[in-house]
């Protein structure tokens, strides 16, 4: 098959300065790309050639500026300029793969007409603020398959769009597994311990903090809770890794609150600040667990799959799709209290208490992951999708 995955204009492939759709793209491309003619459209980076080919990959870079437009008049040159050489076949792509932005699609489907099309959909995009009920229905019918990266975002649109319901197809995400390295694993405690050393933590209990450092993250909530963990638990520190935005290393007012309310905690609190995403694996060996403290409905927050490849037991709040991948009490403890500071407390006070259950849920965590949640397996997903899509058209 010939494939398109066109990106949004947000960051760049590969996934330079990060972002959960780079990520996932980066991922399986080199998967998918050993067996069928792999396309990536994105934005241009001053790191990054406009063109390239990369293990059988092609990466053809737009301006951010422009970009959906500047992508469709890719799609009709490639496809006029096979005509050239073959008026009697014009080259398409089988499959063209839509990340993230519905309204585009329809952009991209007048420019390249005879291919089939998929738009995943990775947060609420189907939302009333985000597309009127007559354009959304359009897009509905001009699609052949909505992917969703959780079922709780499949049934956001469900609700206001009956007729999507038997387009719709899950696909989980998921992480390079060789890049996560448990934290008990041998090959892990160099890389460990020298974190550790670095932030001051060598003797302590980390709970560790990963994201983007926004009040719908619940770092805050967080922040409260570990008040009351310290009181049993004097050796617990918390590790906050993110910054405000991605890349962006300035600490808005919001991260001067975080760091008022951790004031009374002393050192109990470190801010790493931005990581760079080709560093996020080995950050995770700095912790011995790890809090999803997410206060809004979560399509489903990626750091769930990294945590359970770092082997670390899970605490996440019951919040959109996060709960989906986990098994409670198994490779995971759940909060469905989740803005109750007290009920983020206990469950961390409980796994600091018991080392065996917190072992427990680690193994389990990491079991998943490597049964379910590699990159490999994410690509197999893809392409049964996209099979089932070929049979479908050449039934019709």
């Amino acid at each position: 098959m010939r494939i398109a995955f066109i990106c949004t204009e947000m960051m760049t492939v590969p996934p330079l300065r990060g972002g959960a759709i780079q990520i996932l793209i980066d991922g399986v491309a080199p998967h998918i790309g050993r067996k069928h003619r792999l396309t990536v459209f994105c934005i241009t980076d001053p790191s990054l050639p406009d063109r390239e080919r990369v293990k059988g990959v092609e990466y053809i870079r737009v301006p951010r500026e422009g970009y959906v437009r500047g992508v469709a008049q890719e799609l009709a040159r490639l496809q006029s300029a096979a005509s050239e050489r073959d008026p009697k076949k014009k080259r398409y792509f089988d499959i063209i793969h839509v990340f993230n932005r519905p309204k585009d699609v329809l952009i991209y489907k007048k420019a390249m007409p005879k291919s089939r099309f998929v738009v995943s959909v990775h947060n609420e995009m189907f939302r009333g603020s985000k597309v009127k009920k007559e354009l959304g229905e359009v897009i509905i019918q001009s699609v052949d398959r909505i992917m969703c990266i959780s079922d709780y975002i499949g049934r956001t649109i469900v609700e206001r769009f009956p007729s999507a319901k038997g387009k719709l197809h899950t696909v989980y995400s998921g992480i390079h597994l060789k890049k996560y390295m448990p934290i008990g694993s041998a090959e892990a405690q160099p890389v460990r311990q020298q974190l550790r050393e670095k932030y001051g933590v060598v003797d302590k209990k980390v709970v560790l903090f990963v994201g983007r450092l926004s009040r719908v993250k619940g770092p805050d909530v967080l922040i409260e809770a570990m008040k009351q963990v310290v009181m049993q638990h004097d050796n617990a520190v918390l590790a906050v890794i993110g910054s405000k935005w991605f890349y962006d290393e300035r600490v808005d007012e919001y991260g001067q609150y975080l760091r008022r309310i951790a004031e009374p905690l002393g050192g109990r609190v470190l801010f790493t600040g931005f990581v760079p995403p080709s560093e996020i694996p080995s950050y995770y060996l700095l912790g011995d667990l790890f809090v999803c403290s997410s206060q809004w409905e979560e399509p489903l927050a990626r750091v769930h799959y990294e945590a359970m490849g770092a082997g670390l037991p899970i605490i996440t709040t019951n919040r959109g799709g996060n709960a989906e991948i986990m098994k409670r009490d198994v490779s995971g403890i759940v909060i469905d209290d989740y803005d109750n500071p007290k009920a983020i407390a206990d469950a961390i006070s409980l796994l600091l208490s018991r080392p065996d259950k917190a072992m427990s849920l680690a193994k389990a965590g990491r079991a998943m992951a490597e049964a379910n949640f590699g990159f490999q397996h994410v690509a197999k997903r893809l392409l049964r999708m996209y099979d089932e899509m070929k049979r479908r058209s050449k039934q019709k």
